[in-house]
């Protein structure tokens, strides 16, 4: 996938376009930088707020009523232009579709999504829940779209 979700489009923040953005990814919302709405591109020409409830103001958009008309719409990033991630750290996108397996090769499930959880991130795998942490995620491999889990770790081990 080429383009990374970087939020969505919330509420408008007074009067000349400003808007608060939902479920941010602060990393990819910096200031002159490009998202796409829909088919439009728009430069990000202010940006306030705190990485957690940013607010934005984008090129061409310059009233309240642009911004309401826009209101829930995904705002996109290249992933060309997203910063590289440290080791251990990844795209949501790139683990959704990737297989999960225990140690012996037992298929559990395919990762439908990413929940942000208080303590941690947890991969959704049908019903089952697994906390990005060490102990229960041992090897991502995002070529190959597994993703090996330690079974007893999350107390899937037949007894």
């Amino acid at each position: 996938m080429s383009l990374l979700s970087a939020g969505r489009v919330g509420r408008p923040h007074g009067l000349d376009g400003s808007f608060h953005v939902t479920r941010p990814r602060g990393m990819l919302l910096k200031l002159g930088s490009a998202l796409q709405i829909g088919s439009d591109v728009h430069e990000i020409v202010r940006r306030a707020g705190t990485e957690d409830r940013p607010i934005l103001r984008l090129r061409g958009v310059d009233d309240r009523a642009g911004i309401e008309a826009l209101r829930g719409a995904d705002l996109l990033v290249q992933r060309a232009d997203a910063p590289a991630l440290p080791d251990g750290e990844y795209w949501a996108e790139d683990l959704e579709g990737c297989a999960v397996l225990t140690r012996d090769g037992r298929e559990l499930g395919v990762v439908q999504r990413l929940h942000p959880l208080p303590s941690c991130e947890a991969l959704e795998v049908g019903e089952l829940l697994v906390p990005m942490v060490g102990d229960a995620v041992l090897s991502v491999d995002i070529a190959a779209r597994r993703i090996v889990v330690d079974d007893g770790f999350l107390g899937l081990e037949a007894p």
